[in-house]
């Protein structure tokens, strides 16, 4: 069994969580044998409601999935909780619906309702003593301190860095894990951050967005603890299915598309048919 998101974060290393999407998405991830996974609300909603993450699933659409993926891997997973749909009481039964779902961490961020997504523009953050009354809220919620509150804030692209790292800090003070100053805009940015919190800290690396995206080894040497990849395999899956799909549309057949495709075999092991087989022979009449 893989360690804890608890047990790991004591370990030496950078923490590469992948984002799921879906359970294809999450068995792929989980066999390739990562320290943890983080189910993305921007994937989420695009796949599953087929909608921009910009304020418009509810915490009943999340959960469900939450609860689907965490029985479906052996990974640790860490969930993104949006702003915790709602006021206080919403985020006091968000962070109970996501420890009793199976997931290890939750994200929750500060920023006002509906809430969009962290490299586009036009987010605007809620009050401080607001935000950090909602994390002290979350971590008094949870049954199990191994059950990681991770504090995001937003307020770097309207408000500027020092307005992102004060909130970080009273994130910390509230009760918060782990903390995730999102969206900044340079490497020495990312130093800054790094070298102004003793915390776990989480470095969000989306590809074509805002911050830059570094290495294994330059993350650890600016100080983060959890790199998140939220849209890479998002990005990656839809490329493959355009171009697929265009080459159906133009040649009628899969023949000779250039790409490469997963062995029927290996999908359908993956999936559980396996199991099917042998209940079947089992149960034979």
């Amino acid at each position: 069994m893989p360690a804890s998101l608890s047990e790991r974060l004591a370990q030496p290393g950078l923490i590469v969580a992948p984002g799921v999407y879906d359970m294809v998405s999450a068995k792929i991830a989980d066999r390739a044998g990562f320290d943890a996974l983080y189910m993305t609300g921007f994937g989420v909603v695009a796949s599953h409601l087929g909608y921009p993450d910009a304020g418009l699933a509810t915490y009943s659409d999340m959960v469900g999935r939450v609860r689907q993926i965490a029985e479906g891997v052996a990974t640790p997973l860490i969930a993104d909780g949006d702003t915790g749909y709602g006021g206080l009481l919403n985020v006091d039964h968000t962070v109970r619906g996501y420890e009793a779902a199976g997931a290890q961490a939750i994200q929750l961020e500060d920023q006002e309702f509906p809430k969009k997504c962290g490299h586009t523009p036009s987010r605007r953050v809620i009050p401080l003593d607001e935000a950090a009354h909602k994390i002290r809220v979350a971590a008094a919620a949870r049954s199990s301190k191994a059950f990681k509150i991770i504090a995001r804030t937003d307020a770097r692209t309207a408000h500027g860095l020092d307005e992102a790292l004060r909130r970080g800090e009273a994130f910390l003070k509230a009760g918060a894990d782990i903390l995730f100053i999102e969206s900044p805009e340079t490497e020495e940015e990312m130093r800054r951050i790094g070298s102004t919190f003793d915390a776990p800290l989480l470095a969000n690396m989306v590809e074509g967005g805002r911050t830059p995206i570094l290495s294994r080894s330059e993350l650890e040497s600016l100080g983060y603890k959890i790199a998140i990849y939220p849209v890479a395999g998002l990005l990656a899956a839809t490329a493959a299915l355009s171009s697929l799909y265009g080459h159906l549309r133009s040649t009628g057949s899969s023949a000779a598309w250039s790409g490469e495709l997963a062995a029927f075999s290996d999908f359908v092991r993956m999936i559980g048919f396996e199991r099917v087989w042998d209940f079947e022979k089992r149960n034979a009449v």
